[in-house]
């Protein structure tokens, strides 16, 4: 495990205040523990600053309001949009793609296909279905690699003309396999094809450029990036979104309202009606901040050599089969043999080490790889190499009781 030592400087474990001394976190890929920048900043908002935004005429809203916009642009840039305006807030990525999926996907008809992979969330899933339901469109589903990554030869073989979408997971939240976005737009291109990217993994460690992809869409959750919950992201092209109906009714995303006609907003307000999560915009742009001081290549190194210590050390372990990539991006999933994942993490827990146990709301892919289910240990910035071996020495304590 001396691989990691040289990360130390990127043990941030000081600035959570949720993560007590010797208690390993190991389930970031479910949600991320929030640094105090996060935290003060909502509550600063809440305590100091609070108003609501876009509505009142009185200085505190107006301040609110510059302050809620100003996330918007955050945001902008840390995904490299061309425009504030391509960035809708949501509460999450679920909620993102449901948002694609019932204005922009009501264009699809009956006969028209959209290619998933095996290895996506439910998320990136369900949606599609309850569209194919109110359609009549068809979905296929790409193959993985033997190693686990989407197979993007299979794809550019399987697309075909009557293909509108591809709508991929960026970083897998089981495998950590991350997909050629790049290549995957070309191939969709290629047939008239748009490209949505669930980023949920990919943003807390990689850099997006929204153009060096070339997808038309891509979303996010905060929870997951350090920041709060019930706020999220959808970037989409200016001139894609300027082409969506309205999603949900309500204040904010009007022009004019009367019993006879209303008209709408431009986006993003179009799409987000009602009071939206302002504590939950300002958090996400602390976060953000906070993310983008460490920097993005440090983080993604240290959670590479997080993970190449950890699958060696499980490696070495018979009863131990490990899932997906060498490679993969801060995520390691692995079964003991004879043991249920959730057994696993019970023990787990016992030393103070938190994994996720379960199918990791990507049964499909369960399927794919013949087990109901994985334990998963998934790292961030406040990981070290004790943690490391206080997981270890818990599987090791479960395969001495388990035989």
């Amino acid at each position: 495990m001396t691989a990691i030592l040289d990360t130390r400087p990127l043990d941030r474990v000081a600035d959570f205040p949720a993560i007590p001394a010797g208690w390993a976190y190991l389930d970031t890929a479910a949600t991320a523990q929030k640094p105090r920048q996060v935290i003060d900043a909502i509550t600063r908002a809440y305590g100091e600053t609070y108003a609501t935004v876009h509505r009142g005429v009185y200085q505190r809203s107006a301040d609110m309001t510059i302050a809620y916009e100003a996330a918007r642009r955050r945001v902008a840039t840390f995904v490299n949009a061309a425009s504030p305006d391509e960035i809708v807030f949501v509460r999450g990525a679920t909620e993102a793609i449901n948002l694609v999926a019932q204005t922009w996907g009501l264009s699809l008809q009956a006969g028209d296909r959209i290619l998933l992979s095996a290895l996506e969330h439910h998320s990136n899933i369900v949606p599609w279905q309850l569209l194919r339901i109110r359609t009549g469109i068809e979905i296929d589903v790409c193959p993985l690699t033997a190693d686990g990554r989407i197979d993007l030869d299979a794809a550019e073989a399987m697309l075909t003309e009557r293909h509108k979408l591809v709508a991929f997971g960026h970083v897998s939240n089981v495998l950590g396999s991350i997909v050629d976005g790049a290549r995957a737009a070309r191939i969709a291109h290629r047939v008239g094809a748009k490209l949505l990217l669930d980023g949920c993994q990919a943003v807390p460690r990689i850099a997006v450029v929204v153009a060096a992809l070339d997808c038309e869409f891509y979303v996010f959750s905060g929870h997951k990036l350090y920041g709060p919950t019930g706020i999220g992201v959808l970037w989409a092209r200016g001139e894609i979104l300027d082409t969506m109906p309205p999603w949900q009714g309500g204040g904010a995303m009007i022009d004019r309202v009367s019993f006879e006609r209303t008209t709408y907003a431009p986006p993003p307000a179009r799409f987000e009606a009602g009071t939206p999560h302002i504590t939950g915009a300002l958090g996400l742009h602390a976060a953000i901040d906070y993310v983008q001081g460490i920097g993005l290549e440090a983080i993604h190194a240290h959670e590479t050599a997080l993970v190449r210590a950890t699958r060696d050390a499980l490696s070495e372990l018979n009863s131990v089969t490990l899932f997906g990539p060498e490679d993969s991006a801060g995520i390691v999933s692995f079964a003991v043999q004879g043991v249920h994942p959730h057994d696993v993490g019970t023990i787990l827990d016992e030393e103070r080490v938190a994994i996720r146990a379960g199918h990791h709301c990507a049964q499909p892919l369960m399927e794919r790889l013949g087990v109901p289910a994985t334990a998963r240990a998934s790292f961030g910035v406040y990981n070290n190499a004790a943690d490391v071996q206080a997981l270890v020495r818990g599987i090791e304590r479960v395969t001495r009781i388990f035989g």
